[in-house]
Formats: structure tokens, C-alpha cells, sequence
């Protein structure tokens, strides 16, 4: 896709986003997956939503891809059980130690993607070994540090940020 992946826009020196677009992206990936797990016969687990298959187009219109791994629920099935392939650090507890997989494994996934699309850190980041998780990093400093979390980009002025 023209604009790449998000992988590129979130941890590039020389790109930005700013809280519209990224607000828009994480909407078209929830869209994607409402659409793979309830209007889709049977339901598709993507089991590898990350950064990098996130893809952009022209108009930053963010596009699911890389179903490399996806697994279809049989019908009536909310769980299916499989070999561990995904991206660590984005993939369900559950999916990881023991090949569980379900739409909420997605749901997981996307809110690592939420957390790291507006934080612009990975779950892999050094900072979050041992005990920390960006999840535990973002519930200790919110409500009271938001400015702490929040990528700097956002909060400077757009007209000092250009995009390519």
C-alpha cells in the first residue's frame, strides 16, 4: 500500500500522525475485525493483528492484512484450539501458553495495538520487562500523568510536524 504499514508511521523519525489519523486507523481496524468475527460465516480470527500488518493507503485509510495464520471458527464455535504462530507480545495470554484461540484473542491483540498506536511504544519496549506491561504502565500513570504516556508528537503543534 503507498503509505506502508503503521509499524512505519509509529516508529519512524520522519513520519507522524496526529490524533485524528490515529484515532481513524484504530477505527478501521475495529471495523475490520467487527466485520471478520460477526458478519463473516464462519468467524475469521486474524491472530496476528500488530503494527506491521496494518497497512495504509493513499488516504491513510488503514487495511487488515497478513491472514497468513488466521484460523475460521466452525460453526457455533467460540474456541478453537491450535499451534501458537503469532507475534510476541501481541498475542492473548491464552493463544500463547496453551494455542487457545477465539475472537477475543483479536480483541486483545487490538487493544495492544490501541495502547501502543497512541503511546508509540511496543509491548516488547526494554522498559517492559520484568514486572511492567504497557498495560500496567498506562493504568499506573493515567489518570494523572496522561502527558507522561501520550506520544510527544501529539502534543505538538501540527504545523511544526510534516508528513510524508
Amino acid at each position: 500500500m503507498r503509505n506502508g504499514n503503521l509499524e512505519l508511521w509509529l516508529h519512524s523519525k520522519n513520519r507522524f500522525l496526529n490524533l485524528l489519523q490515529r484515532l481513524n486507523i484504530m477505527i478501521d481496524v475495529a471495523t475490520a475485525l467487527e466485520y471478520l468475527h460477526f458478519y463473516n460465516a464462519p468467524p475469521i480470527v486474524h491472530c496476528d493483528l500488530k503494527p506491521n500488518n496494518v497497512l495504509l493507503d493513499e488516504d491513510m485509510v488503514a487495511h487488515v492484512a497478513d491472514f497468513g495464520i488466521a484460523k475460521l471458527l466452525g460453526d457455533g464455535d467460540s474456541v478453537t484450539k491450535t499451534m501458537t504462530l503469532g507475534t510476541i507480545g501481541y498475542i492473548a495470554p491464552e493463544y500463547g501458553l496453551e494455542g487457545i484461540v477465539s475472537t477475543r484473542g483479536d480483541v486483545y491483540s487490538d487493544g495492544l495495538l490501541l495502547m501502543g498506536t497512541f503511546t508509540r511504544k511496543r509491548p516488547t519496549d526494554n522498559m517492559f520487562a520484568r514486572e511492567m506491561s504497557l498495560k500496567h504502565w498506562i493504568e499506573e500513570s493515567f489518570p494523572v500523568s496522561v502527558i507522561e504516556v501520550s506520544d510527544v508528537n501529539l502534543l505538538r503543534n501540527e504545523s511544526d510536524c510534516t508528513a510524508t
